[in-house]
């Protein structure tokens, strides 16, 4: 969570938009990423080519040597922000107009790139050098400080406070996913070294961009070290689709930015037609749409055989279904009302998971989990696609804590269950004397069943009621008779003082 003065840092950039004119916060943001991309370069260039240094292997820079920008050849030194953040504004608005925002768009020489699909229409909308100039200036200010920030994935943190400036939810109620959340996701599912992990409604790439860093931290030397997998890590692992245009280009330098050099990010329905994926992935993380209505004749026909409905959170989870291999899993936020409704199509689709699959974990969050942007209630849903059943017992977990208060100021607090859920759902091999009373527990298939295949935790939660023994009537009333006969004792004596 973003406070004191990096927050004012952040608010002030801001401000510098504003007083020049733009105001619209996709633009905003856009412009905002497409220079934090451009520092990063430098950076990622610097630390890669420390990293081959250190190891004896060769390393060319991307800035080495010179460069072609359309007919011109220039020295490539001249593109890296620590060189022209020195020059006077006007010629740094040059450069960046003319060297700078070229070469970025062009960096990725494959065409069929996610980063040179959505780069291409890119524009660079800074209108004048000063802008320019005191924007840099802002930028620099604010990395200073996002380094003083030791052991904190501060960098994400900016990056959610810069999203969440976009007030507006799109048509399908977008919101964004706390980071905290998307990493306890990624933790509770454990990505592996050949997974194909797919978010059908990716956004900016949050759970991807975790999903990798995941792996980088957890199995490094058995990707890096393999030249197999690392082309599969930086080529064929990671998918990701959205209906945004803008939250695709922003999506596709964030995974870039974050090392992984050539992510599937494709401008897609992915509840439509235009979705022919099926049985292509081994996990799927995702934050889908809520709120959604969608016409029957834009859904794909096979996802209402499981569950007619134009509720967008069922049909979406009808689809990681469909696009899950055998064996692939899954984690996926879904609104309370999946979890309870009564409708046939939130029947049916429990009953899919419950029956068809192995549906493994139910972890109920609090209300104020998603606070500022929305007081919606949620829950996780874990499960594996086996297509032929699998469930015996379902692990509930009902989380009442994140580390953070749940109210809209979401303040870092010492309560925090997101550590306890990880540990026993990775031993849920001890759950299995937990008693109901407790904030996790099994549920048995057959249980479920019975109850028309309710998920909500309330419904076999047991809460214990602790009896509690009042005095007599006749003794609650001396003792209330007896506090009267003592404040008019008191109000007599301070009349008395008063009349001295």
């Amino acid at each position: 969570m973003i406070t004191g003065e990096l927050k004012n840092k952040i608010d002030n950039l801001w401000d510098v938009f504003a007083s020049g004119g733009l105001v619209n916060p996709l633009e905003v943001i856009e412009q905002i990423t497409y220079l934090m991309f451009i520092h990063d370069l430098d950076d990622v260039d610097n630390t890669r080519a420390k990293e081959s240094a250190m190891l004896g292997l060769p390393y060319k820079s991307m800035f080495s040597d010179q460069v072609e920008i359309g007919e011109r050849t220039i020295d490539g030194n001249q593109l890296k922000w620590s060189v022209f953040r020195d020059m006077p504004a006007a010629k740094m608005y040059t450069v960046m107009q003319e060297w700078v925002f070229p070469f970025i768009k062009k960096l990725h020489g494959d065409k069929n790139s996610a980063y040179s699909k959505y780069m291409d229409d890119a524009i660079f909308k800074l209108p004048t050098p000063l802008m320019l100039s005191k924007v840099v200036d802002s930028l620099d200010e604010i990395y200073k400080l996002m380094a003083d920030e030791k052991g904190m994935d501060i960098r994400g943190d900016v990056y959610e406070y810069l999203l969440s400036k976009i007030a507006s939810a799109g048509r399908n109620g977008q919101f964004r996913t706390p980071r905290h959340i998307i990493r306890m996701m990624v933790e509770l599912m454990d990505p592996k070294p050949d997974d194909a992990i797919c978010d059908p409604a990716c956004g900016t790439s949050g759970f991807l961009v975790s999903a990798g860093a995941y792996l980088k931290e957890n199995y490094k030397e058995e990707i890096f070290f393999d030249q197999e997998k690392k082309d599969h890590y930086m080529n064929h692992m990671f998918f990701g689709y959205d209906m945004d245009r803008t939250m695709l280009r922003i999506g596709a330098m964030n995974m870039m930015t974050h090392g992984i050099e050539n992510p599937y990010i494709e401008y897609k329905d992915s509840l439509s037609d235009q979705n022919m994926d099926e049985n292509k992935y081994s996990l799927i993380l995702a934050n889908p749409p809520f709120k959604g209505s969608l016409d029957y004749d834009s859904v794909k026909p096979d996802l209402l055989k499981v569950c007619k409905t134009k509720k967008t959170e069922l049909l979406f989870l009808a689809l990681f279904l469909r696009m899950l291999k055998v064996g692939g899993r899954c984690a996926c936020i879904v609104p309370d009302g999946v979890l309870f409704g009564s409708s046939k199509a939130h029947k049916d689709i429990r009953k899919q998971l419950v029956e068809e699959n192995r549906l493994e974990a139910v972890i109920s969050m609090p209300s104020g989990v998603f606070k500022p942007y929305a007081g919606v209630s949620t829950g996780i849903l874990v499960f594996t696609k086996t297509g032929h059943g699998g469930t015996d017992n379902v692990w509930f977990y009902d989380m009442q804590a994140d580390g953070l208060s749940l109210d809209d100021k979401r303040s870092p607090v010492n309560e925090n269950d997101i550590p306890d859920i990880i540990e026993r759902f990775r031993n849920r091999d001890k759950e299995t004397e937990r008693a109901r009373t407790e904030k996790s527990f099994f549920v048995p298939k057959k249980e479920i069943k019975e109850n028309n295949y309710d998920l909500s935790i309330n419904k076999y939660k047991e809460i214990e009621y602790i009896p509690v023994e009042y005095p007599p009537t006749e003794e609650i009333l001396a003792n209330i008779r007896g506090l009267e006969k003592e404040i008019q004792e008191n109000m007599d004596e301070l009349e008395k003082l008063l009349k001295k």
